[in-house]
């Protein structure tokens, strides 16, 4: 804590500062003249900020009461911006019980107010982690310490992770099979908007102990959100169809593959988009004031949030590893001869798949090793990581001409040991190429590596041929 810091400052905590809202909030807070005391695990997530120098900084985690107190005492309004996205199984509990703890903590503390941010719900049965974060609130109304809900849907502002999923998904799939609930509205807020009202919830008095729905002017559907995106920014018209299959579990697969959005964090996004999530009410406008200009829509939010954003990296991304897979993909097929008269004549064993099978699985191989690698190399790029994107690109350049090289080793030179050896090169290469996209997300390795696991087989492969052919 800062050695200046005296109980006669109007002094408020923030949770979650190294998070997306929690680190908007802070220099709002400043703004307004508060004390801003932070609670985080670890003062060296706090670099980056350009606050980082003006907050008090307690370390400790808010699942333990006494680093509770610590960072509770002397605090007049706790904002509580926690909960778990991290995909294990556990999370409901963990959000329950370190609720409760925070709530004791702050009864102890004599703190005035507790402001949590949760989720915009209909009645009935929710998602789990949707489920948790109403839980969440109940806890703190219900507790001894007058609290403020707030309840938001889809927060649009660079960085939100429900925003970065809906512009990566628009950027990335010009046509779209989706599940149903798309069609399931929502009213979508600005993170300016969001911030305007947990700032003034601060002020709030004693006898406010209550949910308050925020939002924002226009009621949508995913899919006219993603359709406006995609128009405000400049891209083509989506096509959008839904069916009634896709599963939040799959769906959440699928994101995590094609976005730089990690399943722990997708699966619970794609969860809440099954519910609709409009305002039932509009009483914060009348509590906190609306924000400055009014509510801000949903075009000049998107605007605000892609600044700085290229919406066509990615398209180019895709282009060059496209290319480079596509001229491998060409190539290979041009160099491999199954039906050459040396090839029919080898001694090969009984598990090798039939012929017809190989095209199949290289073009689907194929495919994903584009797709995947684009995904990983525009994050990396968008993220700062210049240097890093451009080494997986200059990876996958490698491993695609030693997989041609691999093609003619064992088809035109009819060298097998040669090509064996070549092969299992590539397939380290390929692990390597797993690894680096590994980068943007564990469901991008995964999804390379089966690519390197289909290489290992054909070292086996072609290992096995060249014994049993070894004195032809």
């Amino acid at each position: 804590m800062s050695p200046t810091s005296s109980s006669s400052t109007r002094r408020v905590l923030v949770t979650g500062a190294t998070g997306y809202v929690g680190g908007a909030l802070v220099p709002v807070l400043l703004d307004r003249g508060w004390t801003v005391r932070v609670l985080t695990r670890s003062r060296r997530g706090l670099e980056g900020h350009d606050w980082a120098e003006r907050v008090e900084v307690v370390e400790g985690n808010a699942s333990s009461p006494e680093d509770c107190r610590r960072a509770l005492d002397d605090v007049e309004v706790a904002y509580y911006l926690l909960h778990s996205m991290d995909g294990k199984g556990d999370f409901m509990q963990r959000d329950r019980e370190m609720a409760h703890t925070f709530s004791s903590a702050a009864k102890d503390r004599g703190v005035g107010r507790i402001v949590y941010l949760s989720g915009l719900h209909p009645e009935g049965r929710l998602s789990d982690h949707l489920a948790s974060r109403v839980e969440v609130g109940d806890i703190f109304l219900e507790g001894p310490v007058p609290a403020t809900v707030l309840q938001a849907g889809i927060v649009l502002g660079d960085g939100s992770a429900s925003f970065d999923m809906l512009r990566h998904l628009t950027e990335r799939l010009p046509a779209v099979v989706a599940p149903r609930w798309l069609r399931n509205r929502i009213q979508p807020v600005a993170v300016d908007d969001v911030m305007h009202y947990l700032a003034g919830s601060a002020d709030m008095g004693p006898e406010v102990n209550r949910t308050f729905d925020i939002g924002g002017p226009e009621v949508l559907t995913y899919a006219e959100m993603m359709q406006r995106y995609a128009e405000i920014v400049g891209l083509g018209r989506r096509f959008i169809t839904t069916v009634p299959v896709l599963t939040p579990k799959l769906a959440g697969l699928w994101i995590d593959i094609v976005t730089p959005i990690s399943r722990g964090i997708g699966r619970p996004l794609i969860g809440s988009l099954v519910h609709e999530a409009v305002c039932d009410e509009q009483d914060i406008l009348d509590v906190t004031g609306p924000p400055p200009g009014g509510r801000t829509g949903f075009d000049d939010a998107i605007r605000a949030a892609n600044r700085g954003i290229d919406p066509f990296r990615w398209r180019r991304t895709l282009a060059r590893t496209s290319a480079m897979v596509g001229a491998a993909a060409v190539t290979g097929s041009l160099l491999t001869d199954p039906t050459s008269r040396w090839y029919r004549r080898l001694d090969k064993p009984s598990w090798e798949p039939p012929p017809a099978a190989f095209p199949v699985v290289w073009t689907g191989l194929y495919a994903d090793v584009a797709l995947v690698s684009a995904v990983s190399s525009s994050w990396l790029a968008e993220a700062g990581r210049e240097k890093e994107a451009q080494e997986l690109e200059q990876a996958l350049a490698l491993n695609m001409a030693l997989n041609t090289a691999w093609t003619g080793l064992f088809f035109r030179a009819k060298r097998p040991w040669l090509a064996t050896a070549e092969c299992a090169v590539l397939t380290l290469s390929s692990a390597d190429l797993a690894r680096r996209a590994g980068a943007a997300g564990r469901g991008k390795a995964v999804a390379i590596g089966a690519y390197a696991a289909w290489c290992g087989f054909a070292t086996v492969l072609s290992g096995t041929i060249a014994h049993r052919n070894r004195r032809r």
